[in-house]
């Protein structure tokens, strides 16, 4: 069954420090943590996409009632201080390897090598309905 899992950023949810206070060193740790993280799901062959987002300065909100222009808005708010910073997708046969995973991307490394217990949120992706077409 395919997962998604939602690395959401909020500085004050995990670790004191904000990323952006941390220095290059612990922010290569990181980074280097999410890249071995991907490769060793990729040679379990549970790996289907993961990426890193751009933060909420460059997002926008598009909406539309289908008849006139859509309109784009900013946002997320930055004062919300919380954002969607990334995601991987995967292919396991259980929601408890799952869980293993998002724990284990949750204990990535922050300010001092310490885990910093980001918030990942696990949600199985659906499928629709076989179309007639």
């Amino acid at each position: 069954m395919k997962y998604m899992l939602l690395k959401t950023y909020s500085s004050a949810a995990y670790c004191d420090t904000a990323i952006t206070e941390w220095t290059p060193e612990e922010i290569r740790a990181h980074i280097d943590f999410q890249r071995v993280l991907g490769a060793e799901l990729a040679r379990a062959g549970e790996l289907v996409d993961a990426q890193g987002l751009a933060g909420p300065d460059e997002a926008r909100v598009v909406f539309s009632d289908g008849r006139s222009a859509p309109v784009v808005t900013d946002g997320p708010f930055p004062e919300t201080k919380e954002f969607l910073a990334g995601y991987w997708i995967i292919d396991v046969d259980s929601p408890e390897r799952a869980y293993e995973i998002a724990a284990q991307a949750s204990a990535a490394p922050g300010p001092g090598g310490k885990p910093v217990g980001e918030r990942i949120e696990v949600r199985a992706i659906m499928s629709a309905p076989a179309s007639d077409a």
